[in-house]
């Protein structure tokens, strides 16, 4: 039997802007609860959260960290998500198991970008959430702008319950009016006395709670519109409620590293937030939804895969019934069985083996070859778990060894990252020739590189994605192209007149009016092949010519020398020939670019747009996923996308997002095709 059963059991995902301190907070709640022996700390490298080397070497969170603590007989299972947006996938990762979401908020920095998007995500996953403003030991903090500003952003249902005092270090619990001093070594508190002077801003803060526990019961209405009291055991369970069905997002202040406010955080997890059976449904891949059963067969969903020297670690939440040692589920995806004989609770790196999960918890299992992250494995279920919703990798570039012959290596080392990470995208481009990398951006792509080169592959060279442009023509030509060939014995003779054309299919479209046997039937496919091998290479900067048309009218042929060999390379000789002559262009990829911006920011990215990417806005319209923020349709040249990615991230602050994708060709502005033409030529010689 498991050691802590569903009802005990909470899973909190930490989020929040980068540098908020949210590995901050998780180390806190492991030191204070005794979990950890010491209070990490992110410059010092030694956090139990950022263990991987990457993390340690960057001084930030890179990956989701798992951790545990105990408090009044509750499990809490922390997810530490980053801050950066570079590595946003592993944030849908963890919240996609996560049953609750604290936000971190800097009480200097106030609400940032990250906290608006964590917010925004939170929101989309439909989880209780709560702000701590944390940082509070920095002398320019000021919780009063913060809150008000959070207020500002996210609505009525913002309410304070543990606010600063008049002293540094002293906080006011808002559900009992009692003000906790806080030693910031231990973390331990004691009671001490408002400050009078301080009275009045209190009262009016605890107004703000206990209008918001009053929306949640019509009889705590009455109450607080006849101005009774309301007791601090109504508050507390209808901050309960409030939490839970979304009414009441509560704000904690405090100090992470001085151990100010942890204790009253964990409480209002331990009392307050949602275990795992409390939204009673589950969503499947295929849509439905599935009671949870607590008591039910065993399910499992990955949320989670990390490989390093010593193998390959999988996380998993236990969606339904419960984990025994022993167990045998089988993998939806894979079509396979998993045995469960040594699974593991972590914290960080650090694992304990156990015997039993129950439904709700999170754990870790090691060797699992064929089970991947998103996969759903079960003792009898039939349709898999919906996955996480991962963004799409929109940040590409090429990649090469610096050392010839690398190539292998450096595909084997990324795909293991790609084990690791659902926003990674590599694949060879057969036109251009070229290894491309996708992922979310500059950070994120470096990190990459890093990994693999740790692990034992090749260092690496970045490089701009190369442009696959097409040529055709736009006005006509009526060439001969004759081979003849005489070298002893039989010759080779083929002889043709072709007229060409724009075509109006994407390939050759090969017609014949050739009259009087000029040129016998039994060679025509010989010369349609020829011309389909010459269009492979144009005759502007030897790219792929399409929308070509090609009529064979007349030519000539030999009763011994003619072959089919020599009418392919007549048909190439009149290709060279005519293309030229036939007002040939430069094509390039267009594609349509739907960007999602904040209001006050569409005259910027549409200026960018217009301007810099040679881009034609073709439309907007309000976002239906995002209130406040736009959504802008243009259509733009691939060859301008390149560094898009990080020009938005500038433009909006990471609030901007971003789809594309190729759609058609369009001619090459001259200026722009000469310059093409020059580098294609240069490149050859």
């Amino acid at each position: 039997m498991a050691q802590f059963t569903t009802k005990q059991i909470r899973n909190v995902c930490f989020m929040g802007h980068g540098g908020s301190g949210k590995t901050s907070i998780a180390e806190a709640m492991l030191y204070f609860t005794g979990t950890s022996d010491r209070l990490g700390k992110v410059p010092d490298g030694n956090t139990v959260s950022d263990f991987d080397a990457e993390e340690i070497k960057r001084g930030f969170s890179i990956y989701t960290s798992i951790e545990n603590v105990i408090w009044k007989n509750t499990k809490i299972n922390i997810l530490d998500t980053p801050g950066f947006l570079n590595f946003e996938g592993e944030v849908h990762s963890a919240l996609r198991v996560a049953d609750a979401a604290i936000i971190a908020v800097d009480a200097k920095a106030g609400v940032e970008v990250g906290t608006e998007l964590a917010w925004e995500r939170a929101k989309a996953a439909k989880l209780p959430t709560a702000f701590f403003v944390n940082k509070y030991d920095d002398p320019d903090a000021h919780f009063h702008n913060v809150f008000d500003s959070l207020a500002e952003n996210f609505g009525k249902a913002i309410c304070p319950v543990l606010i600063p005092a008049y002293e540094k270090g002293s906080f006011i619990n808002l559900l009992d009016l009692k003000k906790y001093v806080y030693d910031g070594t231990t973390g331990k508190r004691t009671e001490g006395e408002i400050n009078p002077e301080y009275k009045k801003r209190v009262d009016t803060y605890r107004d703000k709670l206990m209008e918001a526990v009053s929306v949640t019961d019509e009889d705590l209405m009455m109450k607080y519109l006849e101005g009774e009291e309301i007791t601090k055991e109504e508050a507390a369970n209808a901050l309960h409620e409030g939490i839970i069905s979304g009414e009441i997002v509560p704000v904690f202040s405090g100090s992470a590293i001085k151990l100010w406010g942890i204790d009253l955080v964990m409480d209002i997890i331990a009392d307050s937030f949602p275990r795992h059976t409390a939204k009673e449904t589950e969503t499947l891949a295929d849509g439905d939804e599935i009671e949870i059963s607590a008591d039910g067969a065993a399910s499992i969903y990955v949320f989670k895969t990390s490989v390093d020297q010593f193998g390959r670690t999988t996380y998993f939440k236990v969606m339904n019934g419960e984990l025994n040692s022993g167990d045998t589920l089988h993998n939806l995806a894979t079509d396979t069985d998993e045995k469960f004989l040594h699974f593991y609770t972590v914290n960080g790196k650090k694992q304990t083996e156990v015997q039993a999960l129950a439904c709700g918890d999170i754990g870790a299992i090691t060797k699992l070859v064929n089970t991947n992250t998103c996969d759903t494995l079960a003792v009898s279920a039939k349709t898999a778990y919906a996955p996480a919703a991962y963004p799409v990798p929109v940040y590409t570039v090429a990649v090469s060894p610096k050392a010839k012959g690398d190539e292998d290596k450096i595909v084997q080392g990324i795909q293991k990252i790609m084990d690791e990470d659902k926003t990674v995208h590599f694949e060879s481009d057969p036109e251009t020739r070229q290894l491309l990398l996708s992922a979310m951006g500059d950070m994120q792509i470096d990190v990459i590189l890093s990994k693999v080169k740790a692990r034992g592959g090749p260092a690496a060279e970045l490089g701009v994605p190369k442009i696959a442009y097409r040529e055709t023509i736009k006005g006509k030509a009526d060439v001969q192209g004759k081979h003849k060939k005489q070298s002893g014995g039989h010759g080779q003779y083929g002889d043709v007149k072709i007229r060409f054309s724009q075509g109006e299919d994407e390939g050759l479209t090969f017609t014949t009016s050739v009259v009087g046997g000029s040129v016998p039937k039994n060679f025509f496919p010989a010369i349609e092949k020829g011309l389909q091998e010459a269009m492979q290479k144009g005759v502007l900067a030897g790219y792929p010519v399409v929308n070509l048309a090609a009529d064979l009218y007349d030519g000539s042929y030999h009763d011994v020398d003619s072959n089919e060999l020599s009418f392919k390379m007549a048909a190439s000789i009149a290709y060279k020939t005519g293309l030229p002559l036939a007002k040939p262009v430069l094509l390039e990829p267009i594609g349509e670019l739907k960007v999602t911006i904040p209001e006050a920011m569409v005259g910027d990215v549409m200026g960018d747009i217009n301007g810099k990417r040679r881009g034609s806005v073709l439309g907007m319209n309000p976002s239906q996923e995002r209130p406040g923020y736009t959504t802008i349709e243009a259509e733009v040249p691939k060859a301008e996308m390149t560094d898009y990615a990080i020009a938005l991230l500038a433009i909006t602050q990471g609030r901007g997002s971003f789809v594309y994708n190729v759609t058609r060709y369009d001619e090459v502005p001259s200026n722009i095709a000469q310059k093409v033409i020059a580098e294609a030529k240069e490149a050859s010689e």
